[in-house]
């Protein structure tokens, strides 16, 4: 099921690269250089350049992505991680688009309608992720998210439990922050989450995914915080599911390297720059503010830097470490009714862990991998010294795994908000797969770097914001 309709579609080349033409206009003064096309700095130089400020995109790779880069053919994911293939079970390299940190969109999410509002919907084809599940005594079930799955949900919930959450969800569909009417006694400022599902009188399996499957909170802290944004994120769970049966989750044709491609054409469009296979030389300051960066003996002079944690180790610092492990199969997982892709969350508690263990399950269907094949990756905060043994309960759920590529990473966030600097780092994408954590990481740094919010309530092109004073 396709949900939106392509404009133009990119292509790559061996290293995830883009034949689009990149546009490498000298801009020795600019307003703003970004180092890096990780999503997050694609989106906002599209952003930026949008309205209206003249943007220098910098990459010391000749492909897009950074740290999440999509790699084709197959054979750039063997040598990345310097193995040995791929054999010749696994088709045709060419066929393979494969999203080294993959995640997936709510339909109704903030992320999907900031691609509406920048219209880089021109450039991407949609397809719908056909489930969302969750695991429960060493087997998976079906989410449910409306009414009707509610009362469907036998293997999930007892029928006085169906009833229950069925309540609960028609309350939080009703709920609005603004109309008192729809609170029925609940304060969502001052009831905690623990209280609200107390008051529906949920059992603990229920609260656990609901909380973690459907609220999509990645700890126990929520259930002692205000039950406002537990109402919130329920209602934009269900509101999603409504849009595209039979989950609430979409995913790009193609993989996420054309969304990256996208916004950098968004950029491009409003005259913004890119240099790829430019190496970064230095990062000049002065009185404590950036002013220029130095690449390959050039000087481009910026007002305000926005770069990834690798562009500026010094100013980021360790807060943990994420394990993710790319499978690659010749079939779908087990217990999810045969889907050519699906989500998949593990809850902390079912694994005596602190941290929830996410599967994304993307295959053919999405024109990522070749003809009957799939692919599934695991991730997790690593809680350890030995990571892999952490997330084997999920690799046995996607046995057999014809071939498994390991990483560990750590996850780094900015030392400081970069405003008396006017460097802005953004944080290391976290174990999760979706995108909301990342979308609030964007939205904060707009924030940090205009002075103003990321307003998608209208249009945004030509509307100059400066940060000088901040």
């Amino acid at each position: 099921m396709v949900v939106t309709v392509t404009f133009a579609k990119s292509t790559t080349t061996e290293g995830g690269s883009s034949r689009t033409a990149e546009k490498t206009v000298r801009m020795e003064q600019c307003d703003i250089i970004v180092l890096g096309t990780g999503l997050k700095e694609c989106i906002l130089s599209g952003l930026l350049s949008q309205s209206g400020k003249k943007v220098l995109h910098i990459d010391r790779n000749p492909y897009y992505g950074g740290e999440s880069a999509s790699l084709s053919p197959l054979e750039e994911l063997h040598r990345k991680f310097k193995v040995p293939g791929p054999d010749q079970s696994m088709g045709r390299g060419k066929e393979w688009n494969i999203d080294l940190i993959p995640k997936f969109f709510l339909a109704n999410g903030d992320l999907v309608k900031l691609l509406v509002h920048t219209e880089v919907t021109r450039y991407l084809d949609f397809k719908v992720v056909e489930g969302s599940y969750v695991y429960k005594a060493g087997k998976v079930h079906k989410v449910p998210g409306t009414e009707e799955e509610a009362m469907r949900a036998s293997d999930l919930m007892g029928m006085f439990d169906k009833r229950r959450f069925r309540k609960l969800l028609l309350f939080a569909l009703n709920f609005d922050m603004r109309n008192p009417r729809s609170h029925q006694d609940v304060d969502p400022n001052k009831m905690t989450t623990r209280d609200l599902f107390c008051r529906f009188d949920l059992g603990l399996d229920v609260m656990e995914f609901t909380g973690h499957a459907i609220a999509l909170h990645s700890s126990e802290s929520y259930l002692d915080q205000p039950c406002g944004e537990t109402l919130r994120r329920i209602r934009r769970y269900s509101e999603s599911l409504s849009h595209h049966n039979p989950s609430p989750y979409i995913y790009p044709v193609y993989g996420l390297g054309e969304l990256l491609q996208g916004f950098s054409r968004l950029s491009a469009e409003y005259g913004g720059a890119f240099l790829l296979s430019t190496a970064v030389d230095e990062i000049v300051m002065g009185d404590g503010k950036v002013k220029a960066v130095k690449c390959e003996g050039k000087l481009f002079r910026c007002k305000q830097l926005i770069c990834d944690p690798s562009y500026v180790p010094h100013r980021v610092r360790k807060v943990g470490r994420v394990i993710r492990v790319i499978c690659l199969l010749n079939h779908p997982v087990k217990n999810t009714h045969e889907v050519n892709s699906c989500q998949i969350i593990m809850p902390q508690t079912q694994l005596n862990r602190k941290s929830d263990i996410y599967i994304s399950v993307v295959s053919y269907a999405h024109n990522v991998a070749s003809a009957g094949m799939y692919i599934a990756t695991v991730s997790t905060a690593v809680e350890t010294r030995n990571p892999e043994t952490e997330v084997q309960p999920a690799l046995e759920l996607l046995e057999p795994i014809m071939q498994k590529f390991v990483s560990v990473s750590n996850l780094l966030v900015p030392n400081d908000d970069g405003k008396q600097s006017q460097i802005f780092v953004s944080r290391s994408y976290d174990a999760l797969n979706h995108f909301e954590t990342e979308y609030e990481d964007i939205r904060d740094m707009y924030r940090r770097i205009t002075g103003t919010e990321l307003c998608l309530g209208g249009s945004q092109r030509h509307n100059s914001h400066t940060s000088d004073e901040d």
